[in-house]
């Protein structure tokens, strides 16, 4: 005689096993979305202290270190970090890409402590390129003809800013060590911009309902550019 199958009887442990099994589970799938939150917020808070530390901390340092030089050197420093030589009759003679003595001598005295700020461990890592930009106004004597008073002034402006870079780096009064040329070889670079970039009176970019400031568009500029966008694209691609 067959026997009816038996109802499987559990306990009240086996209960709690299962329940025991689901709640560490949960436990564990909370701890995991917890530490990924820290993460996010970690990684949230570094954007602000990256851009403090760089950007803010170069400009604290540039004005500390210049501020007393500025006005006999005819210079001034912008927001975005730009040291700007604006007083032509200081750098270059008329039509010409040989730096005055007076320039040189600027030159020799800003040059070593700027470079003392940018390799600095506190932003050597920090720094993606350094560019010396040479910038006319739009004239060009004895030349009325638009386009090519522009690519004169072209030549000028790159010549220009070639002969500031060479003179950098062969002055004996810079004196740059292997090191320092070695590092100026790969960061920096000498840009002409002819008479893109005119500014008005007030030395800012003059739009084109403002009169251009003829004298304040001749400069030569130490523009520095960060790789703080590379680190906050890295931070958010993470997230």
């Amino acid at each position: 005689m067959n026997r009816l199958p038996q109802k499987k009887h559990y306990h009240k442990e086996d209960y709690w096993i299962s329940l025991s099994d689901m709640m560490t589970s949960l436990m564990m799938l909370f701890l995991l979305i917890s530490i990924i939150y820290m993460i996010k917020v970690q990684d949230s808070v570094k954007v602000p202290q990256i851009y403090k530390e760089t950007t803010q901390g170069l400009n604290h340092a540039l004005n500390k270190e210049f501020d007393k030089d500025l006005n006999k050197w005819g210079a001034v420093i912008d927001k975005d970090l730009t040291v700007r030589f604006q007083q032509p009759d200081i750098l270059f003679a008329t039509g010409s890409s040989a730096l005055t003595p007076r320039f040189k001598e600027i030159l020799d005295d800003f040059f070593t402590r700027y470079m003392k700020i940018m390799m600095s461990k506190q932003f050597i890592n920090n720094i993606e390129e350094i560019r010396i930009e040479g910038h006319t106004s739009s004239m060009w004597e004895g030349e009325s003809d638009k386009e090519k008073a522009y690519f004169k002034n072209m030549s000028l402006s790159q010549e220009r800013t070639r002969a500031t870079l060479e003179y950098i780096m062969t002055s004996q009064k810079i004196n740059l060590s292997q090191n320092q040329k070695k590092w100026l070889m790969k960061h920096f670079s000498a840009i002409g911009f002819s008479s893109g970039h005119p500014l008005n009176s007030k030395g800012i970019y003059k739009t084109d309902a403002e009169s251009e400031d003829y004298q304040l568009s001749q400069r030569v500029e130490f523009r520095v550019r960060t790789n703080i966008e590379d680190k906050v694209a890295k931070i958010v691609d993470k997230q």
